[in-house]
């Protein structure tokens, strides 16, 4: 699956002041790794966040937002933002922090 290289470069700008930000190719997409843990990523043109189960639960309580099932299975940890819901870049960096932030809790890799 082909991922939005335009999302990419939006994202690369938002995570650019974080240290230790990596990409890997995973989902059929790209990730964006902190310290080695996922934070987020994109999958054709939706960002997708690793928000761990609380924060999820709580991400899909908003707008533009669905479970990650990319395996045909809901994971409890991680949604997807559709385009709509990161359409300005203030928006695109609130949900891309949340990601970085729920990263950077985690034990380095």
């Amino acid at each position: 699956m082909a991922y939005s290289e335009d999302l990419a470069t939006r994202i690369r700008r938002a995570l650019a002041p974080r240290a230790d930000v990596m990409e890997r190719k995973m989902f059929g997409g790209l990730a964006f790794m902190l310290g080695g843990n996922m934070c987020c990523g994109v999958v054709g043109d939706r960002l997708m966040l690793r928000l761990g189960n609380e924060g999820a639960a709580t991400a899909l309580a908003e707008p533009h937002t669905r479970p990650m099932d990319f395996t045909g299975k809901p994971l409890k940890s991680m949604v997807y933002v559709e385009a709509e819901g990161i359409a300005s870049p203030e928006e695109l960096h609130r949900w891309v922090n949340r990601g970085a932030d729920f990263a950077a809790s985690l034990p380095a890799k």
